[in-house]
C-alpha cells in the first residue's frame, strides 16, 4: 500500500508505511470483524469492477485476446511439469503452499465462525472457490497483456509492474478505478492479518493468564491493544524492505509445515493425542529449516510436511491422551 501511496502522491516509502497503517489499523480498531466485512464486501466489488476494466482496455490496446495469448511463451500454458518424480514432488509441493497451507490460516475460521450459519459458511467457501478460479485469472492476463504492449516493463519490477504500466498509458477514470481496486485488495488482507494474530494473542495467551476473570469489556480492549500491537510489528517488518510475495509464500509455508497435520487429524482421527500434535508442530518447523538452508532439489517444505506427518503419527500412537473420567457419574 505504501507503494502505491508513493507513485499517486509522491511521499517517501517509510511515510507511505505510516500512513496506510494508521488506517487500516483505525477501522481494525474500532470495528473488528464487523468492519473488515463491510470494507471487504465494499472493496471486493471494486477490486471485481477495476480488475473488469483494465482487463478490456489492455485487451483492445494490445489488438484482441489472440495477441496477447500469441506474445505468451508455450511454458505459460502448460498445466503438467516435465516428467520425473523431483518435477512432479515440486509441482504438488508448489499446489500445496497455499492450496493446503492457508487451511489452519486464523482469518479464514473468524469468517467462517462470523457466518450467520454453517450452511451460509459452506456456500461461501464454495463461492470463494468459484472466484479464485474465475475472476483470480484476471490478474495473470493483464500481465500477459502488459507483456504484448510493454515489454520494457515485463517482470522489471513485479510489484510495481501493472501500477507503472496503468500511468503511463491509462486515462484518470483508469486509474481511479485501477488504483482504488488494488488498495482495496491491500487493505482487506491487511486488515484481516492484523486481527488474526491479535486475536490468538488475546484470546489463547492473555485471557487464560486471568484464569478467564476478564469481563467482555476489558477482553475487547485486550484485543484492540493487541491490534496495535501487531500493527506496529507490521510496520517495522515493512521497513526492512521485505518482497511481499516471499512473505506471502513463507507465512503458507510455516502453517504448512507445522499447523495443517495437527488441525486435520484432530478433526479426522479420533486417535490423535496433544503431544502428537506438540511434536508434528516441533519436527515439522525444524525439518524445514534445516532442509532449507541445505538448499535440496525438492523443496524443502515437502520435507517439512512429511516429517510433521510422521510425527504425529507415532506421538499420538506411543503418547495417547488419557481418558476423561466423568466426576458427576463416579
Amino acid at each position: 500500500l505504501s507503494l502505491l501511496f508513493g507513485i499517486v502522491t509522491g511521499i517517501s516509502i517509510p511515510e507511505g508505511i505510516l500512513i496506510s497503517a494508521g488506517i487500516v489499523v483505525i477501522y481494525t480498531f474500532l470495528g473488528g470483524m464487523w468492519a473488515i466485512s463491510i470494507t471487504d464486501f465494499i472493496q471486493t466489488i471494486m477490486i471485481v469492477l477495476g480488475l473488469i476494466v483494465v482487463a478490456v482496455l489492455v485487451t483492445k490496446d494490445a489488438g484482441g485476446v489472440d495477441v496477447i495469448l500469441a506474445s505468451a511463451t508455450a511454458e505459460s500454458f502448460q498445466f503438467f511439469p516435465d516428467a520425473g518424480f523431483d518435477s512432479w514432488i515440486n509441482y504438488f509441493g508448489a499446489w500445496i503452499i497455499i492450496g493446503l497451507g492457508s487451511i489452519p490460516s486464523q482469518d479464514i475460521y473468524q469468517r467462517v465462525m462470523s457466518a450467520k450459519s454453517e450452511k451460509v459458511a459452506v456456500h461461501s467457501t464454495y463461492l470463494a472457490g468459484g472466484f479464485y478460479l474465475t475472476f483470480g485469472l484476471l490478474p495473470l492476463f493483464i500481465a500477459l497483456g502488459a507483456k504484448a504492449l510493454y515489454p520494457e516493463l515485463y517482470l522489471e519490477n513485479k510489484q510495481l509492474m501493472l501500477p507503472s504500466m496503468v500511468l503511463a498509458h491509462g486515462g484518470l477514470p483508469v486509474q481511479i478505478i485501477f488504483f482504488g481496486a488494488l488498495i482495496s485488495a491491500i487493505m482487506s488482507t491487511a486488515s484481516s492479518g492484523m486481527l488474526a494474530p491479535a486475536a490468538l494473542i488475546s484470546e489463547n495467551l492473555i485471557k487464560p493468564l486471568f484464569k478467564d476473570r476478564l469481563t467482555d469489556k476489558q477482553l475487547l480492549w485486550t484485543l484492540r491493544f493487541s491490534v496495535l500491537g501487531v500493527a506496529i510489528l507490521a510496520v517495522w517488518m515493512a521497513l526492512q524492505d521485505s518482497n511481499i510475495y516471499e512473505l506471502v509464500a513463507g507465512a503458507s509455508i510455516l502453517m504448512l509445515v507445522s499447523l495443517f497435520v495437527p488441525l486435520t487429524t484432530g478433526l479426522y482421527w479420533k486417535k490423535s493425542s496433544k503431544i502428537g500434535a506438540m511434536l508434528a508442530m516441533i519436527v515439522g518447523m525444524l525439518t524445514y529449516l534445516i532442509v532449507d538452508s541445505l538448499e535440496p532439489e525438492i523443496y524443502s517444505h515437502v520435507y517439512g510436511l512429511v516429517a510433521s506427518g510422521i510425527a504425529m503419527l507415532i506421538g499420538s500412537l506411543l503418547f495417547p491422551n488419557k481418558p476423561q473420567v466423568n466426576h458427576e457419574l463416579s
